[in-house]
């Protein structure tokens, strides 16, 4: 499908449509000041992007990672199939799956909805670190155990979610994406997108998702305009007014904005009168409801309250009287936003091991930790693998082929091999990888940090993070190979730190338990062992 002439109408100015462009740019010096890793954002007013901007290498075109934001699509499914009565908010969820349910004699399963689903008020308590490359989702679903009675109290369960797209499937015959292919995706031009599924093609509902800024941002809009898009009635007004309202008393939850309350997949901001989408790593739809705007985030920055309370010094002050500003401050910002940069290795000079081990196998020891614990070492991050189904890793067989301004890097994990190009010239080079059976554009890049020693980086353009490699060559053929990651480990663990004390509930434990987050980084990403294996 060709969308282009799907595309949110444009603002000849961030002022035509009321947007200051100077709280724009400041905006935008602020996040390189704080080094904050924001890979897009579009601020939308009166049904008019008033700016956008990409950091290199993410794109307009390029879809990108959606976390928790996946939610709010698939509530959004469930309001729409709601709407056509295809389904009731207050539906039994055993009803649904009589295979699954009919030998389970539960008073507390007799009582759950739909609604509870939406609104994370389950009372299911299914396990956060379960490994869900393996098993039956559904039937882990409804074997775990309960924390409270359904309805009685917020807990933020996955899930839950993951049952609302079974929902959809077993109710319509068809899977979330399929159903909302015409209902939703073609009336607000958005191609049909790539989203993680159980072994049944079930989607995950609470994750997996992929979607391009913009395509995030006419779902907002569609809800900041009570269900109509571009004259098209999407969802109804009542399901909007609903699914943004606050249902879910989150005040025991363990951030300010988190604190504020939750609809239907959907939270409340805490000092301004908003709700959003809102996915982990900081993936952001966020609807000003007295101002008529909009503003997309994507991100990879662990620290989501850091993120929204810069986004708060900012909107809504930043929406002015329309046509209050100057021509200059308009022409300054699109020309900062037309230059967003691309980090960059500086060239260095060769090393003698490129040709010690030119086009040679590099073996790598497993750790049995990580396997164990379900999290193999991978060429993705950790913040990739964590929410992946399949997580691939143990990475191997590792072969370095120098060419003039470049070598192509190729290793295996499990049954996977991938070969992409690395820059030597303090370039990116772009290529393709297949990892957990999902497709990735990468860009990689490379530098000798000594003549012992060779620096990767490699960042996957649709998702988050960016992978480091510090290898270290020995004369007697040994290898070591420190890997690292933005997000760094230690922050994703800290930052996951209160939500794991929140959810255990037991002081004395998490009091002993936490500080062991400190050790994540040497755990999750300890140095591997090799040999290379020179050509005969």
């Amino acid at each position: 499908m060709d969308n282009s002439l799907n595309l949110i109408p444009r603002a000849a100015s961030p002022e035509e449509v009321g947007v200051s462009s100077k709280a724009i740019e400041c905006f935008l010096t602020e996040t390189e000041k704080r080094e904050l890793d924001i890979h897009s954002f579009m601020i939308i007013r009166h049904g008019k992007v008033a700016a956008e901007c990409y950091r290199a290498p993410f794109t307009a075109e390029r879809p990108h990672a959606m976390y928790s934001v996946s939610k709010t699509v698939t509530a959004t499914a469930i309001g729409i199939a709601a709407d056509e009565k295809l389904i009731s908010l207050d539906d039994k969820v055993r009803d649904f799956f009589p295979d699954y349910t009919e030998n389970i004699c539960d008073t507390k399963l007799d009582s759950l909805t739909v609604r509870h689903l939406l609104t994370m008020t389950s009372g299911k308590d299914p396990s956060v670190f379960a490994d869900k490359s393996n098993g039956n989702w559904m039937e882990y679903y409804f074997s775990a155990p309960w924390y409270n009675e359904p309805g009685k109290e917020f807990r933020y369960i996955n899930e839950n979610i993951y049952i609302l797209s079974a929902i959809i499937k077993r109710a319509t015959g068809d899977s979330v994406r399929r159903f909302l292919k015409p209902r939703l995706f073609e009336k607000l031009g958005i191609d049909y997108p790539f989203w993680e599924t159980d072994q049944y093609g079930i989607e995950a509902g609470g994750w997996g998702l992929y979607l391009k800024t913009e395509d995030l941002a006419k779902i907002m809009l569609t809800y900041s305009n009570k269900g109509v898009y571009n004259g098209k009635r999407i969802m109804s007004e009542k399901w909007v007014n609903y699914a943004s309202g606050k249902i879910a008393d989150t005040s025991s939850e363990f951030d300010k904005d988190a604190k504020a309350g939750y609809g239907c997949c959907l939270w409340r901001c805490a000092d301004v009168n908003a709700y959003r989408a809102d996915g982990m790593f900081s993936q952001y739809g966020i609807v000003f409801e007295d101002y008529d705007a909009v503003v997309v985030v994507t991100s990879a920055i662990a620290q989501q309250q850091i993120c929204r309370d810069l986004l708060w010094e900012f909107f809504p002050n930043a929406f002015i009287e329309e046509s209050c500003g100057n021509e200059e401050s308009a022409k300054a910002l699109y020309e900062r936003l037309k230059n967003a940069k691309l980090d960059s290795l500086t060239r260095n000079s060769s090393s003698v091991y490129e040709k010690k081990t030119d086009g040679c196998e590099i073996h790598f020891r497993k750790k049995i930790f990580l396997n164990l614990i379900g999290f193999p070492m991978s060429m993705l991050p950790l913040a990739v693998t964590y929410m992946t189904t399949d997580r691939a890793g143990n990475i191997d067989k590792m072969i370095l082929n120098y060419r003039k301004s470049d070598m192509l890097l190729t290793w295996t994990e499990g049954d996977e091999t991938n070969t992409i190009p690395v820059g030597l010239d303090g370039k990116y080079r772009y290529g393709n990888m297949r990892l957990g059976q999902i497709d990735y554009k990468v860009c990689s890049n490379a530098v000798w940090l000594s003549e012992d020693r060779l620096f990767i980086q490699i960042r996957p353009l649709e998702t988050i993070g960016r992978r480091k490699l510090d290898i270290k060559f020995f004369e007697n053929g040994r290898v070591k190979m420190k890997p690292s990651s933005d997000p760094d480990v230690f922050t994703i663990a800290m930052n996951l730190a209160p939500g794991f004390e929140a959810m255990i509930g037991n002081k004395k434990i998490t009091d002993r338990i936490i500080p062991l987050f400190r050790f994540a980084p040497n755990l999750l990403e300890p140095t591997l062992k090799g040999r290379i294996i020179y050509k005969k």
